[in-house]
């Protein structure tokens, strides 16, 4: 599966071109043929895993999509009285 970034433009701001480029929508620009083979997961590379900015917009994605089912992290959480009171102030999700 190819980045859900990146598509394939024949212009740009009035200028044609004769074969398609490569644009990255996260990053507003065109990319390099080198970045495009990351988008579309050649040569043993996933875009998923090796594009700094695939990671950083799906990251940020990701953070606002669950921004308002979180619980607040600055020691105010409520508890609930379940006995586990080791888990709350480890720092770590269960």
């Amino acid at each position: 599966m190819s980045c859900p970034f990146l598509d394939y433009r024949l212009e740009a701001n009035e200028r044609k071109f004769d074969e398609p480029r490569a644009y990255c929508e996260a990053a507003a620009r065109f990319v390099q043929p080198m970045r495009a083979d990351i988008c579309n997961d050649r040569y043993d590379l996933a875009h998923d895993s090796d594009c700094e900015i695939y990671l950083e917009h799906a990251g940020a994605a990701d953070e606002n999509e669950g921004k308002n089912e979180r619980e607040p992290k600055n020691g105010t959480e409520n508890r609930s009285g379940d006995g586990d009171e080791n888990r709350a102030g480890s720092g770590e999700d269960a």
